[in-house]
């Protein structure tokens, strides 16, 4: 099962600032005006590298275990797409073949992959059963 958490590593700076880094994508570096802030642009940032990734056709990584290290994990929705992409990668399948599978023009598989589209779930869960894949959605308690 692939969990989208990445860890980061957390830098601090003078007057209380952090600096985050992801050692898993070199390219997302972010900062926050303390620990609580910088986590919280961590997912912006994040989001944002794997949307890049997305739209170059790039490779996204496999998180990185973390023991020490806190980590951010992907939204919902761009977990979703996230792993639908890695799925048609991963599989061989073209898009223009999952669209044949999905009975629907080879437009609506390329905007289930833009990052910037809003697609809802069922839609993303059928490109993912038809990869022979299954969206699973865990819930985690997290310190307050």
């Amino acid at each position: 099962m692939l969990h989208l958490a990445y860890p980061v590593q957390l830098i601090p700076e003078s007057g209380g600032h952090f600096t985050v880094l992801f050692p898993d994508l070199p390219e997302a570096i972010t900062s926050g005006a303390n620990r609580a802030d910088a986590l919280i642009q961590a997912v912006d940032c994040l989001e944002e590298s794997i949307a890049g990734r997305i739209a170059d056709g790039l490779e996204i990584p496999v998180p990185s275990p973390s023991t020490q290290q806190p980590t951010v994990p992907l939204t919902w929705s761009m977990a979703a797409k996230a792993s639908l992409y890695l799925a048609l990668r991963e599989s061989g399948v073209t898009q223009t073949e999952l669209a044949r599978r999905l009975g629907v023009d080879e437009k609506e598989v390329r905007r289930m992959l833009d990052p910037r589209h809003a697609t809802k779930l069922p839609r993303i869960e059928a490109a993912l059963a038809a990869l022979g894949r299954r969206l699973v959605i865990q819930l985690e308690t997290v310190a307050a």
